[in-house]
């Protein structure tokens, strides 16, 4: 049950596991596909999971984007497809938006702007920044109110042309 499960840190080992989730999460592979290349490329800023009874309900990764440096950006956000509906999600995407805002941290996620507005992302502040991919879709968390203008270059294993 959710209300008994906490993000932690994801495990070394745990990387099938993980695989399989966002398999089964996303009904194809492209996800998997994602995280092995953003390991690979030795990108990653943080990986965590919601542990279940037989392996991770929900996981979340954090990258370093190439600019702005210091920024980061949250993807892919899985849970299984079981536990989907509970607020797993919501949960997960709000602790590391709150994060953000704490640690002085600006984390940049691209996706439904209802669901990752819930969580506690911006879709107005990220407006005036450029970026590869639809700003309409483009949220961030971080402290204070301003607009940044800054230009997003993501990491290679995300595909996006600058």
């Amino acid at each position: 049950m959710f209300r008994n499960q906490f993000m932690r840190e994801m495990h070394a080992g745990e990387e099938d596991a993980v695989e399989a989730l966002l398999r089964a999460a996303f009904g194809q592979p492209d996800e998997a596909t994602l995280v092995r290349k953003l390991r690979k490329q030795g990108v990653i800023a943080g990986e965590a999971v919601v542990p279940g009874e037989d392996g991770p309900v929900g996981y979340v990764a954090l990258s370093d984007m190439v600019a702005p440096k210091g920024w980061l950006c949250l993807a892919p956000v899985a849970v299984a497809p079981d536990q989907q509906g509970q607020g797993i999600g919501r949960r997960l995407c709000g602790m590391i938006s709150e994060w953000a805002r704490q640690a002085g941290q600006t984390v940049v996620v691209l996706g439904e702007p209802g669901f990752y507005q819930r969580a506690g992302f911006s879709l107005e502040r990220a407006q005036k920044l450029t970026s590869p991919f639809p700003l309409d879709h483009t949220l961030i968390a971080r402290p204070g109110e301003d607009m940044p203008k800054d230009r997003l270059v993501y990491p290679k294993a995300f595909g996006a042309t600058e």
